[in-house]
């Protein structure tokens, strides 16, 4: 069972019942899926799709989709069906090993942080946010990447309001921001 699962389940559930008078366990808010986004753009050169759809899947443990563009835009030379980015879907275990990843490997090793912006729900109960450059996550050989890519990720949970899934986030070892200049 992974290590945020055990979390969930024996520290976070009681502690969100308590907190939030829930009067079962499948009120309380519990994590649903993780996406993964990773934007390519149509100026790189070829060889920038297969090396962004090996590393999101060595971050992630799943093979990665390709996301393709569903009109034309003169502007950007972008024409119809071409391909613009990849996605993964993380659900189950995966997820929990990692979000446990992300938390406890990947955010200390970011130069200068001082937790995630409290600003990225959605009002659904969905938290986004972004991270600048892959790697710094443990998985990325430095020596094979050729250039520097950026990932939006996404934390759909089962939360009804911002609040539920704030008290959620944060009882799941999220490092949220304190709270200076206004976030």
């Amino acid at each position: 069972m992974p290590d945020m699962l055990k979390l969930y389940r024996e520290k976070v559930l009681p502690a969100m019942r308590k907190k939030r008078d829930y009067k079962s366990n499948y009120q309380v808010p519990r994590l649903s899926k993780i996406v993964i986004n990773m934007g390519i753009g149509t100026q790189m050169d070829k060889d920038a799709m297969p090396e962004a759809k090996e590393h999101l899947a060595a971050l992630s443990g799943q093979i990665p989709s390709v996301r393709k563009s569903t009109k034309n835009i003169s502007n950007f030379k972008l024409r119809k069906g071409m391909p613009v980015g990849i996605m993964v879907t993380l659900r189950g275990k995966r997820m929990y090993e990692f979000l446990d990843r992300l938390t406890h490997n990947v955010f200390p090793r970011v130069r200068d942080f001082r937790g995630i912006s409290k600003k990225g729900f959605d009002g659904s109960g969905n938290y986004n946010f972004g991270i600048q450059d892959i790697t710094v996550f443990p998985e990325i050989d430095l020596d094979k990447a050729k250039r520097h890519f950026g990932l939006n990720i996404t934390v759909v949970t089962t939360a009804k309001t911002d609040e539920e899934a704030f008290d959620l986030l944060q009882m799941m070892e999220m490092p949220f921001a304190l709270n200076l200049k206004g976030e």
